[in-house]
């Protein structure tokens, strides 16, 4: 018996490990992988175009390197990473600039009397052009119109006699997680329809400093000159955005791109199909993130949030009761974190629409609703006693109407800064000399006397916080010691 249950026993070790070979052998799963990635182009790259186009740009003279475009269009591109050349002392000339990018249908309009197809790209590929030729895989070249373009978000459409390409559906980009699979389709180089693979990287990159308007997707899908205008696609082959930019110091590929996401851009192309131009709503305030130190000020915990350091005169926010000081914790009953995300749903609402908002005020939260006006043209959103702050390393004096009438401000309200010691503690806060301080611990100063005995007050605590302004443009300063 005991013979019996040995053979049995060697017979299952034997089997167990043969049977899992079969199931696992890992060239499967990357031939699955390799498949998916084939499918995307198979279905993908049929909408996705070449961008060419023609036009003329001013040319500043220039030694090191020379491009066809514009030191502008490299900045948008490149970032910081771009490459600097010296420049001489001649005035701009025009020039004559060829360039390419890519672009891809996302509407088709094929009613009775029109038929058109549009084409979702950057602004900054179509910004100078005066002629566009836009060519798909199949070898259809159509001459392209630009139908609208929104340089605050880089967000640019082309409409075309319609091709008989179907337009890619746009996947909401707000259910995109960071770690998925992504593919970017494009024409870098001029190496037309090119596909790379990659993951995302981040969501929610607001601080690029590309666009004005940032919600960036950042992926390590290679992105190369060229690619701009180009869909980032998921698995299922929906568009989740735009690819834009990237960040090298080489001028090539170093694993870092950025896409505008889907829901930004279709909002915007949306509207530059319908008016050609883009209404953006606006509640008339200035905002600050809630850093610990201020959280520490107002004697709140730190959490999701950011502070109104400036409410202006007869703006949607005024009218509806905001105050400076207050902290927007949610709008439209979504939790508000981030200043460049919170800009962009603002800027997104209708001007009209109503959008409720929950502020903490004073320790306690309220809730209120605003509603939304109208972004305008931007306008610059925002022998004398003196006193001698030693410890925090700032001098102020009087603000009297001749020096309010050249930092064009109102006298009597505030006291400016005429000196800050470097590496001090108001340096390293970012004090600076023609900024009023209006504000100490949440009371008004007026003088150097009243923002001395404020200081004096605040010694023992070792903090305090200042409200400021500088241009036109206030926010709270927390200054630790």
């Amino acid at each position: 018996m005991f013979s019996s249950f040995r053979s049995i026993f060697v017979a299952l070790v034997l089997l167990v490990p043969m049977s899992g070979v079969a199931a696992d052998h890992p060239a499967d799963s990357l031939r699955e992988s390799s498949k998916a990635f084939a499918s995307i182009a198979a279905s993908v790259s049929p909408s996705v175009a070449l961008v060419r186009v023609e036009g003329t740009v001013d040319a500043p003279a220039a030694a090191g390197y020379s491009t066809p475009f514009n030191d502008d269009f490299l900045r948008r591109f490149f970032g910081n990473g771009m490459p600097q050349a010296p420049r001489q002392n001649r005035p701009p000339r025009q020039q004559r600039v060829v360039g390419q990018g890519s672009a891809f249908v996302f509407a088709v309009d094929d009613g009775v009397l029109t038929d058109k197809s549009y084409l979702m790209t950057n602004n900054h590929v179509v910004e100078h052009a005066d002629k566009i030729t836009v060519t798909f895989p199949d070898g259809q070249e159509f001459d392209g119109k630009v139908t609208g373009r929104d340089p605050k978000s880089d967000v640019a459409v082309i409409e075309i006699e319609t091709a008989e390409v179907a337009p890619l559906k746009l996947a909401d980009s707000s259910a995109l997680e960071v770690g998925e699979w992504v593919v970017a389709i494009g024409n870098p180089f001029g190496l037309s329809h090119t596909l790379t693979v990659g993951v995302v990287s981040a969501k929610g990159r607001t601080s690029v400093g590309i666009n004005d308007y940032e919600d960036f997707i950042q992926t390590d899908a290679a992105i190369n000159p060229g690619n701009s205008g180009g869909p980032l696609v998921n698995l299922d082959g929906e568009v989740v955005g735009i690819n834009t930019a990237i960040f090298s110091r080489s001028g090539g590929y170093m694993g870092i791109g950025f896409a505008i996401p889907s829901n930004l851009a279709n909002g915007i192309a949306g509207q530059l199909m319908e008016h050609g131009s883009v209404t953006r709503g606006q509640l008339g305030i200035v905002i600050q993130p809630l850093t610990a130190a201020l959280a520490e000020s107002f004697n709140i915990d730190q959490g999701d949030g950011i502070l109104v350091s400036q409410v202006n005169a007869d703006s949607p926010a005024e009218r509806g009761g905001l105050e400076v000081g207050d902290i927007i914790v949610s709008y439209a009953d979504k939790p508000v974190s981030d200043i460049g995300e919170f800009r962009n749903r603002v800027a997104l609402t209708p001007p009209g629409e109503k959008r409720s908002l929950t502020i903490i005020r004073d320790g306690r939260q309220k809730k209120m609703s605003i509603t939304v006006g109208e972004l305008q043209e931007e306008t610059t959103a925002a022998g004398n006693e003196s006193a001698h702050a030693t410890d925090l390393g700032v001098t102020v004096q009087a603000l009297t109407p001749e020096i309010a009438a050249q930092l064009d401000v109102e006298p009597g309200k505030g006291v400016v800064v005429s000196n800050v010691v470097p590496g001090s503690v108001a340096a390293l806060a970012g004090i600076r000399p023609r900024m009023v301080i209006l504000e100490v611990d949440r009371k008004a100063v007026t003088n150097p006397r009243e923002f001395g005995r404020a200081i004096d007050a605040a010694d023992a605590a070792g903090r305090v916080l200042l409200l400021v302004s500088l241009d036109g443009i206030q926010r709270y300063l927390a200054l630790s010691w």
